[in-house]
């Protein structure tokens, strides 16, 4: 696919000589700076000056002038030129002779220097020698031979002979490696070495062999079948062949471009894909080749610049044309025309956004997110093409010039709604992908507008998150965008957002009244978690009511899953709660189970009204019909819980309503509340015949107090079985006997002995006594062995104090503390078992000696 990359401007028209009638032909030529040389066919060297201009328009054109001639006698065509300009000197091949020349008056050097049969040579551009007076040059001559020399101001220094299988037509050489293109074969040659590698055959009879250096140690050659071939000093290839015409004449490479020329055109190809990109008609040429970095091609008369086109003139071209991938490639290569990495960097993203733009137009999405992403586009320039998604208040304006021709994406999809669909998906995931990145910096409202606008569109559930959470997006745009889906829970999330508590909880409130619909809304249960984590208790108060009115349950916990950071306030005191929920039953006995429970609020009131709720709703329960045994238990075992945990609330209060009725379990507690234990426990055996409760009763009763209160109450329950004055004491024989059989059971021995009746059985008690006796012996022998290891105790004690009084010591005026050095006012002092004596504040520690640090057992301390 082509493109104008090059224009051809003229230099010089017209080579003018000694008079218009000569029949002089250019043959080479050689630019240097604003020096234009010139080789003729009838062995003249010409000298130009050239100056190039460019006008307002930016064309670029040449003024030149004649500087001067030089007939070098010999009459035969110059074949080669070569400048040095830090020698100030020409190279020129003439005759198979190499000679220097003044590059001013073009007048031989007066040493003569120069090389014969000479076929050509070349420039070392990347010299071995660093040498900024001399250049490196290599020679080829006609026999099979190539040297290497030194050029100097006066002198062709020879440095080495390179031996190679033919005479050379072409050279080209890099640091130590020349390419020779030989009859019959091209050929690399290490200069250093020696060593020749053979690279592939060509008919240099039908071809002419042309070698262009392209970099380092990389060279490209005029190949068989018309083809270019690329060759590493390696031997090897880094890149494709390139296709050209037949009959080459020359080439030249100015990155990224290959330029070359046969009889009737100049093709211009990239180096980037390979492909040709220009061809320029173009009959007669003589010479092509890029003289730092200008391309000057020769005719047999005229003397025409290549002029690069610029780059962003070839890009925006490319681009114009759809082809994207060219354009980038070409985009990349841009820096290396001497431009600062910034203005690369601005012009390549521009150029990425202008081809993110043209793959967007094509449906190439996920081509277009990536050049979108690379380039850091501005994300306003993407949401402007989508009608309405920018806020109203946004004042974008789209770059100019415009990145691409779209007026908005409905001109792209022409009423199909899917295709719609789809460039409104790949804006959601591109804005997702960036939100909260690098590129949505100062963007943060554009790109929460937009994605409202389509979650809202598409009925998305991340459409909740987004305007609950750190959001940008306003209430001006999004109210009537939200209204409008009927996405009404999102706009309630928005109002709290934004501080709009009221307006938030209007909305939701009329979701649950059916006033208006959104299935994203949770239920009555949302706005209860917001009403608990309320701080505007004013605002609490408005809607609670209307909560509990709704469901009891549900609504308490706006008061009893307030935030430990919760502020106070008078409203929200329990008392004034507790008045104010008597309308709802439910609701105050679950308040005061949070106060009695959770707060473990130690209030008599809040506890005895907690437990007068409880036994009211098991007296409703036992007088209602058909109550369902479950629910009854449930209601009973709440208010036994109550009863049995507490102790703050009027257990008079509550017996007395208790003992209207049967709830002989709950007046158990009750009577244990008061320390009438031989109440509670006739209550449980004789009425309830809870056996196992009754002793139940004995351990929960006396847990945490001493063992003699536990024997009380076990020895009161056996009284409870053993009363001779209950009718039907036979029937107690059996638990009674279970009971002293109890290993959870304590008693003194002795005093049950005393109330057993006389009749019972030695077999019967057997397993009781046989405890018991167990039990006394194993209390007499621990008692004995506590009485021995006092008295070993005491013994040491007497051991320690003769020790003590054996060496006594002696505390007078004279007597100092080892610490402080000061005499003893007090009759108490500290001696350490090695001798050392303190007062008794001196004495830190009485394990370690304070003046030597010795550390003591703990049995022979300071004392």
């Amino acid at each position: 696919m082509s493109i104008k990359a090059f224009e051809l401007v003229p230099a010089i028209e017209r080579v003018k000589l000694m008079s218009d009638k000569a029949k002089t032909q250019i043959e080479c030529l050689d630019v240097c700076g604003k020096n234009v040389y010139i080789g003729t066919n009838d062995c003249f060297v010409v000298h130009y000056s050239i100056e190039e201009e460019t006008n307002s328009s930016g064309r670029v054109s040449f003024k030149t002038e004649k500087q001067g001639h030089k007939f070098l006698t010999v009459k035969k065509p110059v074949v080669q030129i070569k400048t040095a300009s830090a020698l100030n000197r020409i190279m020129v091949l003439c005759d198979n002779t190499l000679t220097l020349l003044n590059m001013l008056d073009l007048e031989p050097i007066m040493t003569g220097a120069k090389v014969k049969g000479v076929s050509c040579f070349c420039i070392n551009e990347n010299p071995i020698r660093t040498n900024p007076f001399s250049v490196e040059i290599c020679v080829a001559l006609k026999k099979k031979t190539v040297q290497l020399y030194t050029v100097t101001e006066d002198r062709l220094m020879h440095l080495r002979d390179l031996h190679i299988p033919d005479p050379a037509v072409a050279v080209g050489i890099d640091g130590i490696h020349v390419c020779a293109g030989l009859a019959t074969s091209y050929n690399m040659i290490n200069s250093e070495t020696g060593q020749d590698q053979f690279l592939f055959p060509f008919d240099a009879e039908n071809n002419k062999p042309i070698i262009k250096r392209i970099s380092k140690e990389e060279f490209l050659l005029s190949g068989p079948s018309a083809l270019g071939m690329f060759v590493s000093s390696a031997g090897n290839s880094k890149r494709p062949p390139i296709s050209w015409s037949e009959n080459l004449l020359s080439i030249g490479y100015v990155h990224p471009y290959i330029v070359a020329m046969n009889d009737e055109f100049i093709t211009v190809h990239s180096i980037l894909d390979m492909q040709q990109k220009q061809a320029i008609p173009f009959q007669g040429g003589a010479a092509l080749d890029n003289f730092d970095g200008r391309l000057f091609v020769a005719s047999g008369r005229e003397v025409y610049a290549l002029v690069p086109v610029p780059f962003e003139k070839q890009i925006q071209a490319l681009l114009a044309d759809k082809r994207v991938t060219e354009a980038l490639d070409l985009a990349k290569n841009a820096n290396r025309t001497g431009m600062t990495r910034d203005k690369f960097l601005k012009m390549y993203r521009r150029i990425q956004q202008q081809a993110g733009f043209i793959q967007f137009a094509q449906k190439e999405f996920e081509q277009a997110r990536t050049l979108f992403l690379e380039s850091e586009i501005d994300v306003r320039e993407l949401i402007s093409v989508y009608p309405h998604l920018l806020p109203s208040n946004c004042n974008f304006t789209r770059s100019v010039p415009a990145l691409h021709e779209i007026a908005d994406v409905t001109q792209l999809v022409k009423g199909d709604n899917s295709l719609l669909a789809d460039f409104k998906y790949f804006l959601r995931t591109y804005l997702e992908e960036i939100r909260g990145t690098k590129a949505a910096y100062g963007f943060k409202q554009e790109i929460d507008v937009a994605l409202l606008k389509v979650y809202a569109e598409t009925n998305s559930p991340e459409l909740q998150t987004l305007v609950a959470v750190d959001t940008g997006c306003d209430l001006h745009d999004c109210v009537e965008w939200l209204t409008k889906y009927g996405r009404f829970h999102a706009l309630a999330l928005l109002y709290k957002y934004h501080g709009e508590n009221d307006k938030a909880l209007g909305v939701w409130t009329k979701l649950v009244d059916d006033g208006v619909k959104d299935e994203a809304f949770p239920g009555l249960i949302f706005i209860v978690e917001v009403l608990a984590n309320l701080s505007d208790h004013e605002l609490v108060w408005k809607y609670i009511d209307w909560v509990l009115e709704k469901d009891e349950e549900m609504g308490v916990k706006v008061l009893t899953e307030r935030p430990a950071n919760d502020p106070p306030s008078e409203r929200l005191r329990p008392d004034a709660v507790i008045d104010y929920l008597h309308r709802f039953p439910s609701a105050v006995i679950t308040y005061l189970e949070y106060l009695v429970f959770q707060r473990k609020l130690e209030k008599e009131t809040y506890h005895t009204h907690l437990a007068v709720l409880y036994l009211d709703n098991v007296l409703r329960l036992m007088k209602k019909d058909n109550v369902k045994k479950e629910e009854l238990d449930s209601a009973r075992s709440k208010l036994r819980h109550m009863l049995q945990m507490s102790s703050l609330y009027r257990v008079q209060l509550i017996l007395g309503k208790a003992k209207e009725t049967d709830m002989h379990a709950e007046c158990a507690i009750l009577y244990g509340k008061l320390e009438e234990h031989d109440k509670a426990l006739r209550i449980l055996v004789h009425k309830l015949k809870d056996f196992g409760g009754a002793e139940n009763y004995c351990l929960v009763n006396s847990e945490g107090k001493d063992p003699a209160y536990r024997k009380r109450l076990f020895h009161i329950l056996l009284s409870v079985y053993l009363d001779p004055s209950y009718e039907r004491r036979d029937t107690l024989i059996t638990p009674a006997v279970t009971l002293l059989n109890s290993s959870v059971a304590e008693f003194d021995t002795i005093k049950v002995l005393q109330l057993l009746p006389d009749n019972w059985s030695v077999g019967l008690l057997s397993q009781f006594l046989t405890r018991a006796v167990r039990s006394s012996m194993h209390n007499s022998r621990m008692t004995r062995i506590e009485r021995m290891m006092s008295r070993v105790e005491n013994l040491r004690c007497k051991e320690q104090c003769i020790e003590l009084q054996r060496d006594p010591v002696v505390v007078n005026e004279e007597r100092l503390c080892a610490v402080c050095k000061r005499a003893f006012n007090d009759p108490t002092f500290v001696r350490y078992p090695n001798g050392v004596v303190t007062h008794v504040h001196c004495a830190k520690n009485k394990f370690i000696c304070p003046v030597t640090g010795r550390l003591f057992s703990s049995g022979s301390g300071a004392s």
